[in-house]
Parts: C-alpha cells; structure tokens; sequence
C-alpha cells in the first residue's frame, strides 16, 4: 500500500473538506430537522461518484462504494444539538468563519467534521483503489443521534438490514467518527434515563399538615441519588457510592474494564411537579436521573440500586421507578420507538478491527496522536494512542445492542462537544480522511476469534416495533 499517495490525496482534497464542512454547519440541523443537510450530503456524495446514493426510512442517507458482499461502514451523524445562548458565541455559530488551521461553526467536531473526511476518506479508496475484492464501503450519515444515541442504527439494523443477524453477517465492522482528540477508540460507558415519580395528596398551603408533600418526599430521594454519585464504598457507608465497580470486591469479573472505562455516574438532571396552586401542597414530583454506566453495570442493576434507595424504599407505596421511552417523528416523519437505554461497549485492543486503525495511523502519522497547533495537543500529548470516548455514540446500538464490532477515530475534540466556539481542526479532516482510506485494506478478518467484544450488557429483551 502506498501510504504516501494516500497522504498526498488527502491533502489535496482538504480543500474541499473544508468547505464541504462549511456547507453542512451554515445548515441547522437538530435532531428531527436533519433534511437541509442530508440532501446537501447526498448531493456531495453523488459528485464524489459514489455508486449509490439513497435515503432510508428514518432519512439517513447512506452513500457505497464498491461491489462487494462483505460491507465496512463509517458513520457520522448529522444533527447537531442548539446554540444555545447566542450572547455566548463571538461568531455567527452557522455562518462560522476559518483560518489556516481551523473551522468555527455549531457542529464542526460534533460531528459534521466526521462526516467531510468519511466522505472523502471513500473517495480515495476508489480513486487509490484500496477497496479489497469482496467488499463495499457504506458511508452513513445518521440522524437524531443527540437525542437518542443508536436509535438511527436500531432502524438501519431492523429495517433497512433484516434484522441483527442478517447485519452482523454482511457488516464487518464500523468505525465511528464521533470525535477522539487524535486517538483510537474502543469503546465507552453507556447510559440510561431514569425516571422516578413520587405521588403525594394536595391540601391548603395553610395547613400543610393536612397533606402529603410530593416535593419534601422527593428531596430526600435526590439525597440519596447524590450520595449513590459521591460516596466511597466503605463498609460504613449505608449508600455505597458507585466507585465500587471498580473493586474486584464488588465486580469481579469487569472490574479492569470497568477502570479503563471510568466509573459510573449518575446525576439529578430534571424535576416536574404539579399542584392545584402556589399555595397549596405539591401532588407529585418527579425527576430525571442521568446515568452513566460502566462495566459490570446492567439496566436492572441500574434500576434496582434506585429502587433500593433508603428514600425510595421509605416511600415504597408512593413511587415509580422506570426507564424512559423516545418515539419522536424523524425528518421524514417516520418513528421508531425504543427505551432510552444505551449499552456500554468495550472491545479488546487486540481486535483485528481496532488493530486495523492501529496499523494505519503507525503507518500514515506515527505512534503517537497529532494535532494542528498548541490547543488540539495540549488535550492530545502524552494521551494513550489506543483510548476510550466520556461520552456516548452510536456505538450503543452498533456493538452494545447488535454486536457489531464498532471502532473509533474522527476529527476534533470532545471538548469541543455541545459547545460554545465549537472549531474543528483543518489537519484532522486531512489526518481521518487518509486513515479512513488506508484502513479496508489493513483488516485482517483471519484473525477473528469471536472475542473482540470484552463486555456487552444484558438486553432489556423489549422486542419494540
């Protein structure tokens, strides 16, 4: 493989990366409003020569390349979250602006960055002609990711594939290109959105005594959820906090994962209540809880640690515990619903599919992670090359639901994610573009041995149509 060609190729075309990323950001394109910028996709795709260019029913637009049975895919997605308050921004975050080294805009490392480079990483593999005989590449770009992570690829699996098993046999492997700061990733914690409601009995504000306030309940439950977050493990401790998944005390089986993973999490982020006025007694209160999980964790666990909370269990009769449901319209109208539960994934560095990327970024880059100035390696240098994401992708469904063996390298920084003066570095385009490229032909499939995947939790078993 000449590597220096593919070099020479991506830097040719970082150019048109540019401003093909500038296209996409200078569209809005949150979650549900994606159509803008996936027929501005499409249309670069159907330049680039792809051999097919199609929507699915959900609206994420996948482009192929080549002829093959065997399929790699890149996938980025394509929805941005909002601006937020526009007072933090010193640009327009659409119309955005560049230099010599960097491109400004809402969506630029999460994740419209990803999408550029996949794009013309499969436009080298066909004007290089690196595609190996028997495969064809298949560039997503996915939709309502940052509403509900993996929910577009439960659609590409069970209606645009025939089902899990039909995908895992024609699809090798995927390489995310949510962004990795320069690294390699193989995995991450997954999630869950919790919901608790606590039922209480209105009265007079007056005589407060006369009824059951929903709100005070409430209070000592998220206590408690902040003691399950902060508390050590001790023995003393009748909240053992979540650190101990990674005792081989408490997780003997995951507990090195779950250490190079991270710690669970979890947080109070919202609270609802209703009550008949300002003065009177709260009827119910309910709260959303965040949960990060690592290793070792399941969805019961999960729920069980919540339901068994000193306040949870004080108030028995009076609460709920559940998981929350996502079921809204995409672009194209069409709804697929599912729980809001999002698997943790891992995989062994060893796998042939993460040694693929390995392989290819010693050979084009070196050992170690680049970057284009002193900002991007100040959160890059002395980094493991080989590392995992803090955040949540796709990759949720891609492994975590369906096995499907998920990789991780994209431009930009997680850091930059969700983001005020969100920028995305012009050398990424070019340094992801060259891999993407280089790495078909790197794969080694023979050296499977059915164990690239390290942990997968236990499905809910929800068969959700």
């Amino acid at each position: 493989m000449d590597f220096e060609a593919i070099k020479k190729a991506a830097q040719a075309y970082g150019p048109d990366m540019t401003r093909f990323l500038r296209d996409m950001i200078a569209i809005p394109s949150e979650s549900c409003e994606e159509k803008g910028v996936a027929h501005r996709i499409a249309e670069e795709m159907k330049k680039l020569g792809y051999d097919k260019v199609e929507f699915d029913a959900l609206g994420n637009v996948i482009g192929w390349m080549g002829s093959g049975d065997k399929i790699i895919a890149i996938d980025s997605h394509i929805d941005t979250v909002g601006i937020g308050n526009r007072e933090n921004w010193t640009h327009d975050p659409y119309e955005g602006y560049e230099d010599d080294k960097v491109i400004y805009g809402r969506g630029g490392s999460d994740q419209e960055g990803g999408m550029a480079a996949a794009a013309y990483g499969t436009k080298i593999m066909k004007d290089l002609g690196l595609i190996p005989e028997g495969y064809k590449i298949m560039v997503v770009g996915s939709v309502q990711e940052e509403d509900c992570d993996g929910m577009c690829w439960q659609s590409i699996v069970n209606e645009y594939f025939k089902g899990p098993e039909d995908a895992r046999n024609q699809i090798e492997f995927v390489i995310s290109t949510e962004p990795t700061d320069g690294g390699i990733y193989r995995g991450h914690r997954g999630r869950m959105e919790i919901r608790v409601d606590m039922h209480g009995v209105s009265c007079h504000g007056s005589a407060p005594e006369r009824g059951d306030n929903a709100i005070h309940k409430m209070a000592e439950v998220i206590l408690n959820v902040r003691d399950l977050n902060e508390n050590d493990a001790a023995d003393d401790k009748e909240i053992k906090g979540l650190v101990k998944m990674l005792d081989p005390k408490y997780n003997p089986e995951h507990w090195e994962d779950a250490r190079f993973l991270g710690r669970g999490t979890c947080t109070t982020s919202q609270i609802f209540f209703t009550s008949p006025s300002r003065c009177a007694v709260a009827d119910s209160c309910s709260i959303s809880i965040d949960r990060r999980m690592t290793a070792g964790e399941t969805y019961q666990s999960c729920l069980k640690e919540i339901e068994d909370l000193p306040a949870c269990k004080k108030y028995a009769k009076d609460i709920k515990v559940s998981m929350y449901m996502y079921d809204r319209p995409s672009w194209t109208g069409h709804v697929y619903e599912t729980e809001a539960f999002f698997p943790t994934w891992i995989n062994k560095e060893t796998a042939p599919h993460v040694q693929a990327l390995v392989d290819a970024h010693h050979a084009l880059w070196g050992t170690e992670r680049i970057g284009a100035d002193e900002k991007a390696m100040s959160t890059r240098t002395g980094r493991p090359l080989t590392d995992k994401w803090t955040f949540s992708t796709n990759g949720v469904s891609i492994q975590g639901r369906y096995g499907i063996p998920c990789v991780g390298f994209g431009p930009g920084a997680e850091s930059q994610a969700h983001a005020p003066n969100e920028i995305t570095w012009k050398q990424d385009l070019v340094t992801c573009a060259a891999l993407y490229a280089a790495v078909p032909g790197l794969y080694k499939p023979e050296n499977k041995d059915g164990s690239a995947t390290s942990f997968r939790q236990e499905l809910t078993g929800n068969n959700i149509k």
